[in-house]
């Protein structure tokens, strides 16, 4: 009978030491994906304030955090510094572009000048490059996609202005007024004014010093008006043609 005493005693007495390591493993482990969850934020004065809060707790040696942060203080400085150089250099850029754009308005305001065009052609700098204004509608007859055979001459001639060097990206956009166009030629007026843009820059390209490759076309019927469509004066300054002189940029 004692015997059996002492068999089930032995039983009841389970050994639980194991208990403590895998304890504190779990507690490295838990400690680890903190750690690496603070390493998503780039803020490196609290990730270096959790590291040693983290050393503090555990035994000596060598702490399982004590490594440089993924983002110190001087790398930070040097990136920040960098971006900054960059900003600086596109600044520069600008700058010398508008310099250069002016100058290209400047010849085009004397041809204006010289041949009594300022009623009809006019330059404005804008944020997108140069933009010079054919007003008046001064190519077309009403309702008609082709420049009138008098005014071919000056499509030429307006194409020696856009020779450049280095050469620069030219968008030629046409435009109407809102006035519905009911011809067998064109279902809408987006349609004539793309046309417009395509025919004058046909003429423009008869130039052997332009290259086409540079050159774009696009029509905006009468959705981008620059006056009231309300009277005749103001349909007639809407019904123009643009060529947009685009600033060059430095090739990623």
């Amino acid at each position: 009978m004692a015997k059996k005493q002492r068999k089930k005693h032995h039983e009841e007495h389970i050994d639980e030491s194991w208990l403590i390591p895998y304890a504190d493993l779990l507690t490295l482990l838990l400690a680890l994906f903190i750690v690496l969850f603070s390493m998503s934020s780039l803020d490196a004065q609290k990730f270096q304030q959790l590291a040693r809060a983290f050393n503090s707790e555990f035994s000596g040696g060598t702490g399982v955090l004590e490594f440089p942060s993924p983002t110190p203080n001087q790398k930070m400085e040097q990136l920040n510094k960098q971006e900054q150089e960059e900003k600086e250099e596109e600044k520069k850029l600008d700058a010398k572009e508008q310099e250069e754009l002016k100058e290209v308005q400047q010849k085009i305001n004397e041809y204006i000048t010289n041949n009594n065009l300022n009623a009809d052609l006019k330059t404005t700098l804008t944020d997108e490059g140069l933009l010079v204004t054919i007003l008046n509608d001064i190519f077309f007859d009403s309702g008609k996609s082709f420049v009138r055979k008098k005014d071919e001459q000056l499509a030429r001639e307006i194409s020696e202005l856009l020779v450049m060097n280095p050469p620069r990206n030219i968008i030629i956009s046409g435009h109407t007024d809102n006035i519905p166009i009911s011809n067998s030629e064109f279902d809408s007026n987006w349609e004539l004014s793309v046309m417009r843009a395509v025919n004058f820059m046909k003429i423009v390209m008869e130039n052997d010093k332009l290259n086409s490759e540079h050159f774009s076309a696009k029509g905006f019927g009468e959705f981008k008006p620059v006056a009231s469509n309300d009277t005749e004066a103001g349909r007639q300054k809407n019904r123009r043609v643009e060529v947009l002189i685009l600033p060059n940029k430095v090739e990623e």
